[in-house]
């Protein structure tokens, strides 16, 4: 039970954004922009740096919820996405990605925990300055994301499908006000 009067039924962010519209639209603006641009790494590298940080900080809403729409991204491969969120030294990613989420990891414990030598392999393995800067945007909006929903206890459903169905819905449409609406059941 979330820790304030939300006044709505929302799941997670959506419950805590609705209850402050005002901090919706900002909020939305930002992970679009972060995770849905075309630009160097892929939506679903970004997906899975979301979700590698959001699992570093226990955040089962955040990790669950963005590995689903990585999944979305990677035509179902929750395989993969499960050994990113845990093991993603070991995953068949490139070493590129292994190196900006090992930088990612360094800015969920702290943003000086990011070393010189971190940033030297992702350049090594192909990263560019806009995919580092990127990288520690997003860790550090998932911080502060995750934060948001667990500091104020939203409400986590523990019904794995739903968030399936929401995956599917932010792939297609993105982080906007829609995010306020169920998604509808998908028929076979």
């Amino acid at each position: 039970m979330p820790h304030i009067n939300l006044d709505n039924d929302l799941p997670g962010i959506r419950g805590l954004l609705s209850f402050r519209p005002e901090t919706a639209g900002p909020m939305g603006q930002l992970a679009n922009i972060l995770l849905r641009d075309d630009e160097g790494i892929s939506r679903a590298e970004r997906e899975l740096i979301a979700t590698h940080v959001s699992y570093l900080n226990d955040c089962f809403y955040c990790h669950t919820s963005h590995g689903a729409t990585a999944c979305q991204y990677l035509n179902g491969d929750k395989a993969l996405v499960d050994q990113v969120r845990k093991d993603y030294r070991n995953a068949p990613i490139s070493e590129k990605l292994k190196s900006l989420i090992t930088i990612a990891a360094s800015v969920q414990k702290s943003g000086k925990a990011v070393t010189p030598g971190q940033i030297d392999d992702a350049r090594r393995h192909g990263a560019s300055d806009r995919e580092i800067h990127d990288t520690v945007l997003i860790a550090a909006a998932f911080c502060m994301f995750n934060r948001y929903v667990d500091g104020l206890a939203a409400k986590t459903p523990m019904d794995l499908a739903s968030y399936d169905a929401r995956g599917r819905q932010i792939a297609e449409k993105g982080y906007g006000n829609h995010i306020f609406s169920t998604p509808q059941p998908v028929s076979i």
